[in-house]
């Protein structure tokens, strides 16, 4: 059996010849149609798109009848999205009735590329191809590191530090106060600045920044919440204005205050106040100067009419139309100990029972993947239930009448990790390396992404938010995330907010409230920096207390 080769810009699937034999003008012309099949790394999945294809896929046609090797160049064309050629390699054998393509060099990992068979294509015959095609061809992982290897502390702090810029680098330059994305201009996010003060504190004990400098950017801070920034009952909006204070509405009737945004700010501060212990005069007054921020907060009055429950929102123009009480098991459980904690306007015990623990109604205790969840929703919900209220609180030892939260963030995130091992949904992609469902963006939008709403996204923050419940799982999703996906994901700020290797997609976007959360539970990793100067605050003592939690660290 002869075999020849040649190079070519394509790769190829299904298509017809139809042959025509013209003879003398005593003859009649005749027509056939001519068929092809193929495989793609030898299987044939039915449709026009592959994926997850290795660097070099081999694509076999069978032809069944011999083709124009000459046509072959111009016929069957491998293209970039950006519609530039790839060069390929191709082989005829069995009498020119069989050709295997294969690309020249390694494609990109997880990008796409489009195969086109035109009429250029003809058979030995002269046959012409009647139904042109395109194919999607996406290629996987290339497993080669991205970078370097270093040590697992270097790394840490290499993620800290350009995570960091996204709250030091990128923030708003009028108030100092943390943007919402990457894209957001003036618009900056009251809770994701809260997440952006804890930053400012990691940076200055890892060294990104001196003292000095971050007590400059939290004195800018304090000022913009104390004397610019719009408040409605003491509490801030979920979006103001960065250059104004004024309130930006988060949607059509949230054009108020945001308790829960209010008390993930508060909770940065407070630890700030605690960190700037000093006894000069700018410590001491940006101390005074957060108290008064913090003591400004009406948190009784969002009980709406002395109800046994808070509320979420409350609106100058819409007043309690929003309706949305602050019920557990979900991120919140912070919004109640700020208020529990509050020197002027604290609530009662009952409050708590009530309305976020809503008489132990939040209580699970079912086993899902091994592992028994004490609170919450079927299989735990998105991640970031499990981070926002415990970049300050401490979980560890920590017990009230409803459960053990050293327990419950542990099993909340092994949940959602062995859910993405056992990968039900066969989602490309997730595996012990590669796992962390929760609130994100999402190809053409945003969405909580859970065990049980799956869409198929990865969000970085997810796992790498988790290293304190589970550093082993955190530190291997950790360096695949680096070192096999970090030409696809490591960007200026730090890892993107999410992706899906199913299409692929990869954002390009970065948010504060994903993005805050990597350096501050690296750092109670690490140091338990955070947890430390949180819990220490006097109030947090005390109101922590006041609602029936016992903690070594209390």
């Amino acid at each position: 059996m002869s075999c020849r080769t040649f190079t070519i810009f394509s790769i190829a699937l299904s298509f017809f010849f139809v042959t025509a034999c013209k003879k003398n003008t005593t003859e009649t012309t005749k027509s056939t149609d001519t068929s092809l099949s193929f495989t793609v790394n030898d299987a044939n999945n039915g449709t026009l798109k592959y994926t997850g294809l290795n660097l070099k896929p081999v694509i076999k046609f069978n032809f069944t009848e011999a083709i124009n090797p000459a046509t072959i160049t111009t016929g069957i064309l491998l293209t970039d999205a950006s519609g530039n050629n790839i060069t390929t390699t191709a082989t005829l054998s069995n009498g020119d009735k069989t050709l295997n393509i294969t690309p020249q060099l390694d494609l990109n990992s997880f990008t796409s590329y489009t195969l086109a068979i035109n009429n250029n294509l003809k058979s030995s015959t002269g046959g012409r191809l009647i139904n042109p095609v395109n194919i999607n061809l996406i290629s996987g992982l290339n497993d080669t590191d991205k970078f370097p290897r270093i040590t697992d502390e270097e790394l840490l702090t290499l993620v800290q530090k350009q995570t960091f810029k996204y709250f030091w680098d990128f923030a708003h330059p009028v108030s100092g106060m943390a943007r919402e994305r990457n894209t957001s201009g003036n618009t900056v996010t009251s809770g994701g600045s809260g997440f952006g003060v804890m930053a400012i504190i990691t940076g200055i004990h890892r060294g990104f920044i001196t003292k000095a400098e971050g007590l400059a950017r939290l004195q800018k801070i304090v000022d913009f919440l104390k004397n610019k920034a719009t408040r409605h009952h003491g509490a801030y909006s979920h979006w103001m204005d960065g250059n104004t204070g004024a309130t930006l509405p988060f949607s059509a009737k949230d054009n108020g205050a945001d308790l829960v945004e209010t008390s993930f700010l508060m909770s940065g501060l407070i630890t700030a106040r605690q960190y700037f212990a000093g006894n000069d005069a700018a410590e001491t007054t940006l101390r005074a100067d957060i108290n008064a921020i913090y003591n400004g907060v009406e948190w009784a009055w969002f009980r709406k009419d002395n109800s046994n429950t808070l509320y979420w929102h409350w609106s100058p123009t819409n007043a309690w139309e929003m309706n949305l009480p602050v019920q557990g098991w979900n991120e919140c459980l912070i919004t109640y100990v700020m208020a529990a904690s509050s020197p002027t306007s604290s609530i009662p015990k009952s409050v708590y029972d009530q309305g976020w623990a809503r008489n132990g109604a939040m209580r699970n205790g079912n086993t899902y993947y091994g592992v028994q969840l004490p609170l919450g929703t079927a299989n735990g919900g998105p991640l970031f239930l499990e981070h926002y209220s415990f970049l300050g609180i401490n979980p560890n030892g920590l017990v009230d009448a409803y459960a053990n939260y050293e327990t419950q963030t542990k099993a909340h995130t092994l949940i959602n990790y062995n859910y993405c091992v056992a990968n039900p949904a066969k989602h490309t992609g997730y595996s012990a390396d590669c796992w962390g469902l929760t609130a994100s963006d999402i190809p053409n939008g945003y969405g909580a992404n859970s065990p049980t709403n799956d869409r198929g996204v990865i969000s970085p923050t997810a796992a790498l938010s988790s290293f304190p419940y589970t550093p082993t799982e955190s530190m291997q999703a950790l360096k695949f995330f680096y070192y096999k996906l970090g030409d696809k994901i490591w960007k200026e700020y730090g890892f993107v907010d999410a992706f899906a290797l199913n299409e692929p997609w990869f954002a390009s976007s970065h948010l504060a409230i994903d993005q805050g959360p990597i350096i501050i539970m690296i750092e109670n990793h690490r140091s338990k920096l955070l947890w430390n100067l949180f819990m220490s605050a006097p109030e947090v003592k005390t109101g922590m207390k006041n609602l029936g939690f016992t903690s070594p660290n209390l």
